[in-house]
């Protein structure tokens, strides 16, 4: 038993997101009758699913679990939608189906995202606080060592949260520009440039260059490919 959200991604008919709306619009019915109850379990080698009138049990069956790396430009969206009509990451790959973004990105930010159909490998991978994500980042004028040290102790932003400890290695900075390299094991909403901004000091550049173990400094901006079967195993085993 699978909740019916998770089938129809599962199918490629929609994100989660996307299949809860089918649901709650009553376009989904099970064995003849609707379901708009979010949350309903249904078993796909028993019962009949439909999504606006359409059998989707064989897209089920056949749906192929896909794992994409790709290294995200600035100016896209870590999402599988949007309505105000922004470029998406899902747009820059293509022939693999319906995919959609594990974890996200921001949109000012560049680097390398997984983009996959398998929901509890998103659910796995986005919540664990065992996948390290890798920064390089750059940010205006030169914090000094007891400012990047309240960063690893971590700190409270102003929007509330508190961050975790994060790790953090000086790379090689200018005379007007600090660079760093940021480890964070958490997700919050444009965290690295809240931590600096609560510093004093904005963040200019932003990309990520590692997601546990997985990194491609040879992926160009824009690329993407597809995940090992060792790199999946290492990434649920974390």
């Amino acid at each position: 038993m699978e909740r019916l959200q998770k089938l129809i991604a599962q199918a490629g008919i929609a994100s989660r997101r996307g299949a809860e709306q089918l649901i709650l619009d009553g376009e989904v019915t099970v064995n003849g009758k609707p379901v708009t109850e979010l949350g309903t379990k249904a078993d796909p080698e028993k019962d009949h699913i439909k999504v606006r009138g359409r059998l989707i049990n064989p897209r089920i069956a056949s749906a192929k679990a896909v794992y994409v790396l790709v290294n995200k430009p600035k100016g896209y969206l870590s999402s599988a939608a949007d309505p105000e009509g922004r470029k998406l990451v899902t747009e820059l790959v293509k022939g693999k189906g319906r995919l959609h973004p594990v974890g996200r990105l921001d949109y000012n930010s560049e680097g390398l995202i997984i983009l996959t159909n398998d929901g509890k490998f998103t659910d796995r991978v986005a919540s664990s606080k065992a996948v390290g994500k890798v920064y390089e980042v750059k940010v205006k004028g030169l914090p000094n060592r007891n400012a990047i040290n309240k960063l690893r102790r971590g700190i409270q932003l102003d929007d509330g949260f508190k961050t975790a400890p994060a790790e953090i290695r000086e790379l090689g900075s200018t005379d007007k520009n600090g660079w760093y390299e940021v480890t964070l094991f958490e997700g919050h909403n444009q965290q690295i440039r809240k931590m600096f901004d609560a510093i004093g000091y904005s963040v200019v550049k932003l990309r990520r260059t590692k997601i546990g173990d997985v990194s491609d400094p040879h992926l160009k901006t824009g690329q993407s490919r597809e995940l090992t079967a060792e790199e999946v195993k290492k990434l649920l085993g974390a």
